[in-house]
């Protein structure tokens, strides 16, 4: 990447390693960075979670009124008066923020089944003007078979958009390129050399634009992703257990978390495991002390100690070996796996799936396959998108435990004054710097 490599030899500039939080997710960290409070104070204990209330899984919720606490541009309006603005670029948790200008993915999802892809602006005019300058944004690339660097590059010309239009005090501009072929094809993989030079070109297009209008940057990632080798499937070992409560659905099994005994919720190499039957807690913890890939196995003081001592994390936090992770899968029979398994749907699936990431490799013409679906659905077909594969073991690559390499911590880089080149910052204490960069300290 020589462009953050140039970035980071300035003279002005500084390197930190992050020790993340747990989980390192996206939606978990960024809180963190944005609040500078554990996950147990502002409530974002994962990207997923069990909403016990509803007796329903919540995967990738945008609200922002899910995060508890005062956020980085509040604090910098506190300290600057109330003119001081933000634009928050495709960060998460983005919706109904008090950030002066918002824009995150948000599709249509009409009455007759139909999904449009598209995005949601704050103010909601702004949305019709952007589009008019960028184009539609490519959603396909940013998540699912087809993701790739042309999401990020309409989220910075997006960025530069904001920055021209409205030169926001503050700009949070989330590149999401780096998260595709790292948990595809692991970080090993020599050929996302590509992806690295890709998007360090993006970075490096948007920081020169930035600059040119006297912005001071910060480079900052949320997590490392490091090799993967296994998947465990914790909701299958429950259902061996009897645990798991599914009802036939056309043929199909559908889970119905309200009433299994215990389940997980998996997200990445973190699993949330809840229990509506209390009583079999130790021998849940047991249970999951024998199961080969888990190292930790957090309850009680440990869940707590761990910043995870709250009522969306699961009863019994799951903490995968460094190359393991863990899936939702709870079916017996791939015959028997719902309608959604094999289709990209982040919100139905009660847990995260990179497999999403991949074309069935069992299908012979896939090219083939994918453009007839498209041309039944632009005819105003019902059709379903299943081409995604039932086999978790094409994953190479993850994240979300701590790594033990601080190599593989996230990092920030910037010109910070607050910590000396290649300290070790907590999770916590980033949005400090970030803030004493908002304040002109740095």
């Amino acid at each position: 990447m020589p462009f953050v490599t140039s970035f980071l030899n300035r003279e002005e500039n500084r390197l930190a390693y992050i020790r993340p939080t747990l989980p390192a997710v996206t939606s978990t960290m960024q809180a963190t960075f944005l609040t500078g409070l554990p996950p147990s104070e502002h409530g974002v204990v994962g990207n997923m979670w069990y909403d016990r209330d509803y007796s329903e899984h919540r995967c990738w919720k945008q609200s922002n009124r899910l995060v508890n606490g005062q956020k980085l541009w509040e604090r910098a309006r506190d300290e600057l008066g109330t003119d001081y603005t933000c634009a928050k670029v495709f960060w998460w948790n983005n919706m109904y923020s008090s950030a002066d200008y918002q824009i995150t993915p948000r599709p249509i999802y009409c009455a007759d089944g139909k999904k449009v892809f598209d995005v949601q602006t704050w103010p909601m005019d702004l949305r019709k003007k952007m589009k008019r300058k960028l184009g539609d944004f490519p959603f396909p690339a940013f998540w699912g078979p087809a993701s790739g660097i042309a999401s990020s590059q309409w989220i910075a010309e997006s960025a530069k958009w904001f920055e021209d239009q409205y030169a926001p005090n503050l700009n949070l501009v989330y590149l999401p390129h780096l998260d595709y072929n790292l948990q595809k094809l692991g970080p090993e993989d020599r050929s996302t050399d590509e992806d690295l030079l890709a998007i360090d070109k993006v970075v490096q297009d948007l920081t020169t634009h930035l600059e040119s209008k006297g912005v001071s940057v910060s480079l900052l990632s949320e997590y490392g992703i490091t090799p993967s080798k296994r998947a465990i499937h914790l909701n299958r070992i429950f259902r061996k257990q009897d645990w798991i409560c599914f009802r036939e659905e056309l043929g199909r099994e559908v889970i119905d978390l309200g009433n299994c005994q215990v389940f997980a919720i998996a997200d990445h190499q973190v699993a949330h495991v809840y229990l509506n039957n209390p009583l079999l807690l130790d021998k849940t913890v047991q249970l999951l002390e024998k199961t080969a890939g888990v190292k930790e196995v957090l309850h009680g003081d440990a869940r707590a100690a761990a910043g995870l001592d709250h009522e969306r994390a699961g009863d019994i936090v799951v903490v995968a070996e460094p190359d393991a992770w863990f899936t939702y899968y709870y079916w017996k029979a791939d015959r028997k796996a719902p309608d959604y398994a094999r289709s990209v749907d982040i919100h139905r699936k009660p847990g995260y799936d990179p497999v999403e990431l991949f074309v069935d490799p069992k299908i012979r013409f896939p090219k083939l396959k994918l453009a007839s679906k498209l041309l039944r659905k632009k005819l105003g077909f019902r059709m379903l998108m299943d081409v995604i594969p039932l086999d978790a073991t094409l994953v190479k690559g993850s994240h979300g435990a701590i790594p033990t390499d601080p190599e593989d911590h996230p990092v920030l880089i910037g010109p910070h004054k607050g910590f000396n080149h290649r300290d070790t910052l907590l999770a916590t204490e980033v949005f400090h710097h970030l803030l004493a960069q908002c304040l002109g300290h740095d």
